[in-house]
């Protein structure tokens, strides 16, 4: 009997659980309720926030004994390092993170019916593509923004170290969202301009992050898709974490129209999660079952990017890791 192997598969589908449990506090800011040294009743708790008093003990107990909130002997919570992540004021906060991935959770629900026909689990429970839903939900697209700078946010310093922008006159950044990304660079890089090409509702978020940190003379914003078409004018494009979530042939088309507007002397930055050989555990594969469920996209490995680039007119030049889960993929025009 598989005795040993039974518990360990239950710990893994009861992580499920874990995962629910942590965007449910999150979502109702139980972590904001608490102040560093000064552990709450749960009743004090429950009256805040609107919950069952005994369903929020039992499930604020739950996470306690997974070093998420503690319990004191009087029954009442305090913070531990991971719940005082959850909290909105924290450096870093992940709170937002925990709220996106729980609504959009449902689309787990079908990863059975995916493994069937391979369409995205977003698509069967928003009943259209994710990054089509957003715009005309602005509550959720504020959510989703945030979760993003949340999950992706430690990347930025990780690449900054990792890779030298050095010589680059004008740096775009495609699909720039909130303008995080961009604002790291130009701070870092004081000779250099910036770009930041997205959609319409997405840049009234980042025009305000770009002006706070003083960059107002140094960048220039630029609404369209990279469907349509690529800003002109830059003599390097990145893109963080676009093209995973596209198929191959969507891929290639945003490529291409990359090529199109790129000089000869150009550079191109994938900043992705490549996945590794073999069968160790990365997070690249964690992320690349994420893409599976909610896009509909893929993490992939450096030798699909190779094949990428090839068919949009690029080579692939180098790969270069991070001490984040990212890597830089720089390509040249052929």
């Amino acid at each position: 009997m598989a005795a040993q192997e039974n518990i360990q598969l239950t710990e893994i589908m009861f992580g499920s659980v874990l995962s629910r449990a942590v965007s449910a506090v999150a979502e109702f800011g139980v972590a904001d309720l608490i102040e560093p040294g000064s552990p709450r009743p749960v009743a004090e708790l429950a009256a805040a926030t609107g919950c069952h008093e005994h369903a929020l003990y039992r499930c604020l107990r739950y996470l306690a004994s997974h070093d998420i909130f503690v319990e004191d002997p009087q029954g009442a919570f305090g913070l531990t390092p991971l719940a005082a992540a959850l909290r909105t004021d924290a450096e870093g906060s992940f709170r937002s993170g925990a709220r996106m991935l729980g609504h959009m959770f449902p689309a787990v629900a079908e990863l059975e019916n995916t493994l069937r026909d391979g369409e995205n689990g977003i698509v069967k429970f928003l009943g259209q593509p994710l990054f089509e839903y957003l715009p005309n939900h602005p509550e959720l697209a504020a959510i989703f923004d945030g979760g993003m700078t949340t999950i992706h946010g430690s990347e930025t310093p990780a690449m900054l170290q990792a890779f030298d922008f050095s010589g680059i006159a004008t740096f775009a950044d495609v699909g720039g969202g909130n303008g995080s990304l961009l604002t790291s660079v130009l701070l870092k890089y004081p000779a250099m301009k910036g770009i930041l090409f997205d959609l319409g509702h997405v840049i009234e978020r980042a025009t305000a992050n770009l002006q706070k940190a003083g960059l107002s003379d140094r960048y220039e914003v630029r609404e369209g898709s990279f469907f349509d078409a690529f800003p002109e004018g830059a003599d390097a494009y990145l893109m963080r974490h676009i093209i995973h979530d596209w198929d191959d042939q969507q891929s290639i088309q945003i490529l291409k129209n990359c090529r199109a507007v790129i000089p000869p002397h150009g550079r191109l930055f994938i900043v992705e999660a490549v996945v590794p050989a073999g069968n160790a555990t990365s997070p690249a594969k964690e992320f690349d079952m994420a893409m599976l469920i909610y896009p509909g996209g893929m993490e992939r490995t450096e030798a699909e990017y190779r094949s990428l680039f090839a068919a949009a007119g690029f080579e692939l030049v180098g790969v270069t890791p991070t001490a984040s889960a990212a890597s830089v993929v720089e390509g040249r025009r052929v």
